[in-house]
């Protein structure tokens, strides 16, 4: 499965993701996106989406486990997921504006790393799955 994480990048983003080699992706409360976290599984691919200014998919990334239980959250309904960067897209990050329109992202398909992405749902490929957001570390 391949999935859309959204954050600021002043207050998370994904060179601070390279830096810190993996991170607890937590603090969604919206009910929906929480049900598309728990559904993240262990290998799966996750494009990094700038916010604010930037409005683009800056980089790739991995599930590194499946989402569990949020063990700072007393009420236990709340998931997280730990994830871990793959690679920086700096040559060509994907706008929202071409992303939108799936005119774009080949450069993560030539490179192998997200097969599908971008592609009509008749070939048998979905989208991006969710938006997610991460709070204050």
């Amino acid at each position: 499965m391949i999935w859309l994480f959204k954050e600021e990048p002043t207050h998370y983003s994904y060179f601070d993701l390279e830096k810190d080699g993996s991170t607890a992706w937590s603090g969604v409360k919206n009910p929906l996106a929480q049900k598309h976290l728990r559904a993240v599984k262990r290998g799966d691919r996750i494009l990094y989406y700038h916010t604010g200014k930037e409005k683009a998919i800056v980089g790739v990334a991995r599930a590194a486990c499946h989402a569990y239980r949020d063990p700072k959250d007393r009420a236990g309904r709340q998931y997280v997921v730990d994830v871990e960067p793959v690679r920086r897209l700096d040559q060509r990050p994907a706008p929202l504006r071409l992303v939108s329109a799936r005119a774009y992202l080949p450069p993560l398909r030539d490179a192998g790393v997200c097969p599908g992405v971008g592609r009509d749902r008749e070939d048998g490929q979905e989208p991006a799955r969710a938006l997610t957001r991460r709070r204050t570390r």
